[in-house]
């Protein structure tokens, strides 16, 4: 007898929320749980009992058997199926500022289900473990580590995420393991090691929209202030910022950025580029909190830091401080205010084939791909998610993209071609 195969519910829940015309945020007020919910559920990252399901496939039209092998009763309805908990209870309740997220730390992790994807549909999946227990490791010599950190950079410049979430354990235990030993100056080498390491991890995590980027951030951070070094405490501050700003808690970020780029000397190389990247970060935060003013002026000011200075600094994973870094932010800026007809013309002047590596590519791509859809002109989306696949295969199948791609694909007007990259990029099931 043919065994059945295993549906993809996330896929059938994302179909079936676009063809409803909803976002992940109003689907998730209707149910109970919050937007990142919503898109963990739809990456089969995150998986629901049996009654939460039933409660979706209500919300949906889905046909319940469709999510579930569990025989449902053709009767049942929204007010017979038990009304999940607010997911983000706890981390709305979290002390968001340094040194209080990781009290939060084992929750996190432990609130990953047992069914969660493989490593291969999510490669952040792999640290959560890893996070609270450290393989172990020697120590190794300084030289050595900051290959291996260069190694971990490259891979995540070059959106190589899977190879990036393999090397990251052993990364992050055999620099601490290297760090204890040390003393001195060499072990603050160390340490600003760690600190990147923990860095990185937070940037994988946040790709994945995986929660394990609090512990990473929160880690981070305390290892760079150990340190004492202005450029690690900055890419930390900067990661830790993202993670509050996925939860809601824009303003607090913004704070904690202008905090950050206040005590950093605009007129050094290294301090002024940090800067003007925790400017950036600031300024798309305040667009996601609604604040236009707010964030446009941020805008200004680190276009007119990269006027006196133009940096790509090696140790910034994600952003170097460059006008074309600016123009990019700004699209992404005018797009989280809901004015992406104000980025068009911007992004007719960006020379995104220069960006420096090809995550920042596939990012700018990304935030033109958004502009485009926003705009209601379906070819010119497709056109740039598949610049985004061209410069980052591992990019484009993150949740976020193939939350974009579906959304193209029910959109009312059809696209042409869109079907067959949503299959090849994992957004539909073939």
């Amino acid at each position: 007898m043919d065994v059945p195969s295993t549906p993809d519910i996330g896929a059938i829940i994302r179909g079936a929320r676009c063809a409803a015309r909803l976002t992940q945020t109003q689907l998730g007020q209707k149910c109970g749980y919050s937007a990142s919910a919503i898109s963990r559920i739809e990456s089969n990252q995150l998986r629901l009992e049996h009654q939460r399901l039933l409660q979706l496939a209500v919300l949906l039209n889905i046909p319940p058997n469709r999510l579930t092998s569990t025989p449902v009763p053709a009767t049942a309805t929204i007010d017979t199926v038990e009304r999940p908990a607010d997911e983000e209870d706890a981390v709305r309740r979290r002390n968001l500022l340094t040194g209080a997220v990781a009290a939060g730390a084992t929750a996190v992790v432990g609130a990953s289900p047992a069914g969660a994807a493989p490593a291969s549909a999510d490669p952040a999946a792999a640290l959560e473990e890893a996070l609270f227990r450290l393989p172990s490791a020697p120590p190794a010599p300084l030289t050595r580590l900051t290959q291996q950190t260069a190694t971990a950079r490259a891979d995540y410049c070059a959106a190589r995420y899977t190879a990036l979430a393999r090397a990251l354990p052993d990364l992050i235990a055999t620099a601490t393991a290297t760090r204890d030993s040390l003393s001195g100056r060499e072990r603050e080498q160390a340490g600003v090691i760690v600190a990147r390491a923990y860095v990185l991890a937070t940037e994988l995590a946040l790709k994945q929209h995986n929660e394990a980027a609090w512990v990473a951030a929160d880690r981070a951070l305390a290892a760079a202030r150990a340190v004492g070094h202005p450029v690690p405490i900055g890419e930390s501050s900067r990661v830790l910022a993202i993670t509050m700003r996925r939860s809601g808690q824009c303003p607090a970020a913004v704070r904690l950025l202008r905090r950050e780029a206040t005590d950093l000397d605009p007129a050094q190389t290294q301090t002024g580029a940090v800067r003007t990247t925790l400017l950036l970060t600031a300024a798309y935060t305040a667009a996601n909190g609604t604040d236009r003013n707010t964030a446009l002026d941020l805008l200004d000011e680190a276009g007119e830091q990269t006027e006196r200075h133009q940096d790509a600094v090696p140790g910034l994973f994600t952003v170097d401080a460059t006008r074309a870094q600016v123009d990019a932010y700004r699209i992404s800026v005018l797009n989280a205010l809901g004015t992406p007809d104000e980025g068009v013309r911007i992004a007719q002047r960006l020379d995104i084939d220069h960006m420096s590596t090809a995550e920042r590519r596939a990012r700018a791509w990304t935030d033109t791909a958004r502009m485009w859809h926003a705009l209601g002109d379906g070819p010119q989306t497709l056109i740039a998610l598949r610049h985004v696949e061209q410069e980052a295969p591992q990019e484009v199948r993150r949740p976020a993209l193939r939350a974009l791609t579906t959304d193209l694909l029910y959109a009312p007007a059809r696209v042409p071609g869109v079907r067959e990259f949503a299959i090849r990029t994992g957004a539909v099931p073939a």
